[in-house]
């Protein structure tokens, strides 16, 4: 299969997005723990990518809340699981993994959840960002929690305008 990729900057870092011929397959920020070495091809006009840039640009500008892109996230089905319900959580909101592990039906498996989560290749747009542990404080993020925690905030803080508007 063919990857290509496209690099911009972003207040969290430059980020490397990853696509196929016909989704996106991956976001990963600087130093992102965990990151496979991909080979992908640069590439300044893929559709995909150039969707993905402008929508990410407009996520940061505070000005689009949701994504609305082909996804191709290459996991097992569990990990597919976990990752369509990070989708539901809304923008602004944290849950902890339990909480995630009931919503989509494996309660008691915050654990296996949470190594899910942390196997997220679609940073941001598969926001693994709003998942918390249980006493809200915030753990893992491949990104670092630098940047976990500025997402929350630029969340919050747009979610509150919209909100208020």
């Amino acid at each position: 299969m063919t990857l290509f990729t496209l690099s911009m900057k972003s207040p969290v870092g430059p980020l490397r997005l990853i696509a196929t011929e016909r989704a996106l397959a991956a976001i990963y920020l600087p130093n992102h723990r965990g990151a496979p070495e991909l080979e992908a091809r640069a590439s300044k006009d893929h559709p995909v990518l150039l969707a993905t840039r402008r929508q990410l640009e407009e996520y940061f500008a505070g000005e689009r809340h949701t994504f609305e892109l082909p996804l191709e996230p290459s996991g097992t089905p569990f990990q597919q699981t976990v990752w369509k319900g990070l989708r539901e959580i809304p923008p602004g909101v944290t849950w902890s993994y339990a909480a995630l592990a009931r919503h989509i039906g494996h309660e008691g498996s915050a654990r296996a959840v949470g190594s899910a989560n942390a196997r997220n290749p679609i940073s941001i747009v598969v926001p693994c960002h709003r998942v918390v542990g249980s006493n809200g404080r915030l753990t893992g993020y491949a990104g670092g929690l630098p940047a976990k925690q500025w997402l929350l905030e630029h969340e919050q803080a747009h979610s509150a305008r919209r909100s208020a508007s």
